[in-house]
């Protein structure tokens, strides 16, 4: 049975490896432009299976008062099995518990559908990072009040 959770900062090495293999193996990035700088202001989350740790996420909440999902990346030998959805359950559910009115993301397009299905929805024209086509997407974490 797959365990998501927060990572234990001795385990930021298997969120950063995870990353690597997914970010700058499979789609090209450089490290840089991975390795960012910010992990250590972000809570990490980790996928891990029978074959040990295979899916990490970060959450971060930026200057101006946004709480960003970033870094969502699940090893190819361990996609289909739903590590995607589960990490963004934990974040989500982190985010809740630390009273955030909602979730953002950068998502590659061809991710686009599902967060669709998780209720994020798109914002602003696509853009391009790292040479990759990007969405802006938001997903509220609690009802606003309806005015009577």
């Amino acid at each position: 049975m797959p365990q998501v959770r927060i990572a234990t900062p001795e385990e930021l090495s298997d969120c950063l490896a995870i990353r690597h293999d997914v970010f700058v193996l499979e789609q090209a990035v450089t490290v840089e432009e991975d390795l960012d700088g910010l992990d250590a202001q972000c809570v990490q989350f980790l996928a891990i299976t029978d074959e040990g740790p295979v899916g990490t996420a970060r959450m971060r909440k930026t200057d101006d008062g946004e709480v960003r999902a970033e870094r969502v990346a699940v090893r190819a030998s361990s996609r289909g099995l739903g590590l995607g959805a589960l990490l963004m359950d934990a974040l989500e559910d982190e985010a809740r518990r630390r009273g955030e009115a909602a979730v953002v993301l950068h998502a590659q397009v061809e991710v686009v559908p599902f967060y669709t299905r998780r209720g994020y929805e798109p914002f602003g024209p696509q853009f391009l990072d790292a040479r990759i086509p990007h969405q802006a997407m938001r997903k509220p974490l609690r009802s606003e009040p309806t005015e009577s």
